[in-house]
């Protein structure tokens, strides 16, 4: 009896090692949990704090081995690379993953995860990473044309063989990913294709292109735009609205004749096609995947820029065309990044930033983006070039919103974030019963900085954990807050405590007195970075 006891409980311990040793987390997805999208890795949210290598970093083995140990040192947790498909597949339905296999090795040593960048018909327009047996043979795979006839190095999108071709290159991917990779997931992320746009028209005037061009507008985005009639941006809306809401027609006549429409075409033409890759890759292994956009400048027309992409005026087109594309994303070198990022943050888009101009204001951009737009991560462009000044700076904010991320995601619909420079020097927001209006430091009448031509970056992440308790981590800003609930009440600061990770705990620092100005403020000085607790009081 004693023995037959003691059979079953090792019988019963074996087979429990065996489930736990053979259990495997979902794989990485993205989630809208209270309103707000969240990465999920291994089954828990996860903050991509990153960086994108340059075009060139990952072309070689050897190279890559120098690159790892600065990004970790820097405090990123994940980095963005590219793949290119002109050296996995170099002769036709053959494939050699060497430098991917590198590359996942190299990152898995430095605990860091990867996002890939599926550098494949399309790159910065053009087709300037396919194959060598893809550029030329030119009548297989025929290149766009001008409105004059002239070929761009652009493989056309109406070229199916060029479909296939990358269809069937990005999925020998994805399984090769998947075979290697599905336990450790180190791969979190696709980007299909990069920068997609037309170039030097607005469209491509190609034999099948004008033959597309001609045909009726496809049932399926004229289903879209009648179903989301409330929610067209108003670039499309206005374009249909024009020529009467027409419900059938070629392009032209739905859309009237302008350059808008030619955009307009190619933006579902190019969607489609990066839908049916992405939907081919996921169909093998179901990573998220997303398309970046290089935007469009001020004034410059259709076809100036690259045309048809993902771009915030075209983005109603886009998710009508490519459902299996899981958001559109911005890369940031021009302009206010506060304003692209508001208008991506519509239409149920997950913002995410892949890449953003490398400079000393990442360290502060990256707060605002994180707690205002709740965005996946944030990822500064050649990241592996960063000068001391840069890598200092943005390793620091890293650091503080890797030591906040438990909070952060936990309380994600909690949270704000705020960016401040010369021209921008306060913010004020609502959370709870508070409003809080966030300064720079600068702004303090004493401090002397204020007379420098530029200032110091500026920004923080500030997350409400109960009525009267907020988390502030950031650099170079001041705090002051106000009871809106209740007028008759004066808000004062009950504790003010710096906040320091330990391991799974925190160790509190007491300040008082100068560094809150005597209760007035809560304070983190110039180009220093912190956490700190601040619990709030009300009296009368």
């Amino acid at each position: 009896m004693f023995e037959g006891k003691r059979y079953f409980a090792i019988f019963m311990l074996l087979t429990l090692s065996i489930h736990v040793f053979s259990q495997h987390y979902q794989i990485p997805s993205i989630k809208k949990t209270n309103g707000v999208f969240q990465l999920i890795v291994k089954e828990k949210p996860f903050l991509v704090l990153g960086g994108e290598l340059s075009n060139s970093a990952t072309s070689d083995a050897e190279m890559m081995k120098g690159i790892w140990g600065k990004l970790k040192d820097m405090n990123l947790n994940t980095v963005l690379a590219p793949v290119y498909w002109e050296l996995i597949e170099p002769q036709e339905s053959k494939f050699d993953f060497t430098l991917v296999d590198a590359m996942i090795h190299q990152a898995r040593e430095k605990d860091l995860h990867l996002v890939l960048l599926w550098f494949g018909t399309w790159k910065n327009s053009m087709s300037c990473y396919v194959p060598q047996w893809i550029k030329e043979d030119y009548k297989r795979f025929p290149r766009t044309l001008d409105a004059n006839g002239k070929p761009s190095e652009i493989v056309s999108p109406f070229c199916e063989d060029a479909l296939n071709a990358d269809i069937e290159a990005f999925c020998e991917l994805m399984k090769h990913i998947k075979s290697m990779d599905e336990k450790e997931q180190t791969v979190i992320m696709i980007q299909v294709e990069n920068e997609i746009g037309q170039l030097p028209d607005a469209r491509d005037y190609s034999t099948l292109a004008n033959k597309a061009f001609q045909a009726d507008v496809p049932k399926e985005l004229m289903g879209y735009l009648s179903k989301n009639k409330k929610n067209l941006l108003p670039s499309i809306e206005n374009l249909w609205a024009s020529n009467g809401y027409k419900q059938k027609g070629n392009w032209e006549s739905v859309f009237g004749k302008s350059l808008a429409t030619d955009e307009l075409f190619m933006a579902w033409n190019y969607a489609v096609y990066a839908d049916k890759v992405a939907a081919a890759g996921k169909s093998v292994y179901a990573l998220p995947m997303y398309v970046n956009c290089a935007l469009n400048r001020p004034n410059y027309r259709p076809g100036q820029y690259p045309s048809g992409g993902p771009l915030p005026h075209l983005m109603n087109i886009w998710q009508a065309a490519a459902p299996h594309i899981d958001m559109l994303s911005p890369d940031i070198y021009h302009g206010d990044f506060r304003d692209w990022l508001a208008k991506y943050d519509k239409l149920n888009n997950p913002i995410f930033v892949p890449e953003i101009r490398m400079e000393p204001d990442n360290a502060a951009q990256v707060f605002y983006v994180v707690g205002r737009h709740k965005s996946l991560g944030f990822c500064p462009f050649s990241i592996e070039s960063a000068n001391e000044s840069e890598a200092m700076a943005i390793g620091k904010s890293y650091k503080v919103l890797n030591d906040l991320s438990d909070l952060l995601l936990a309380n994600r619909s909690q949270s704000d974030g705020v960016y401040l420079d010369k021209k921008h020097d306060s913010d004020t927001l609502k959370m709870g019963n508070y409003q809080i209006v966030v300064s720079h430091v600068y702004t303090l009448p004493w401090n002397d900085g204020a007379k420098a031509e530029k200032w110091t970056p500026a920004g923080c992440v500030i997350i409400q954990t109960s009525p009267n308790e907020f988390w502030i981590g950031g650099t170079s800003v001041t705090c002051t807050f106000k009871n809106i609930q209740d007028s008759s009440f004066t808000t004062g600061i009950l504790s003010a405590d710096v906040a320091i990770h330990q391991g799974n705990d925190w160790k509190y620092v007491r300040i008082n007195g100068d560094q809150t100005h005597q209760g007035r403020h809560m304070r983190i000085g110039s180009d220093e970075w912190q956490i700190q607790r601040i619990r709030l009081y009300n009296y009368k």
